[in-house]
């Protein structure tokens, strides 16, 4: 999965990702966003595929900071994505984890419900996903996935 990307598994010394808590009701993360539209997105440093998904976070009008990290797996471990929920990069939203190329529609979703979960996910790197289809393709043919603290996951909209 991250393989795709040209990414490296192992770890980087003294790296550090902002806390997420999950309680009853999702927590703000310890890098509170300035408004709902501000994403943090960790991704491994060749990665493009994420670039692509940056880029149409922002055409959707949010502001995404891309942090290159070597040590991905720690990252997903940090913030709860099971390997069977991962995906290239991770990005935090507004206290929500954000998996893999989950669309602008599906995040703007996800902000207005503010249902109890911790994030989305698009599992794996779906072809036709948002940084994974051609020019002037629709997404389809995945799903994107809710999923909570135990890493139980439900489908969240079908493409």
């Amino acid at each position: 999965m991250v393989a795709a990307c040209n990414a490296s598994t192992g770890t980087a010394d003294n790296a550090t990702a902002p806390e997420v808590t999950v309680k009853e009701t999702t927590a703000p993360i310890s890098k509170p966003a300035t408004s709902s539209k501000d994403i943090i997105m960790y991704k491994s440093p060749g990665c493009e595929c994420c670039t692509g998904w940056a880029d149409h976070m922002r055409q959707a009008g949010f502001s995404v900071v891309e942090e290159k990290r070597d040590d991905m797996e720690s990252i997903k471990e940090k913030y709860g994505v099971t390997h069977k929920l991962g995906s290239c990069h991770t990005a935090i939203v507004d206290g929500y984890v954000i998996e893999g190329h989950v669309p602008a529609a599906d995040v703007q979703r996800l902000l207005t419900e503010r249902p109890n979960v911790v994030g989305l996910t698009a599992p794996g790197m779906p072809m036709q996903s948002p940084g994974m289809q051609g020019a002037g393709l629709k997404p389809k043919g995945y799903d994107v996935l809710s999923f909570d603290e135990h890493g139980t996951s439900k489908v969240f909209t079908h493409y």
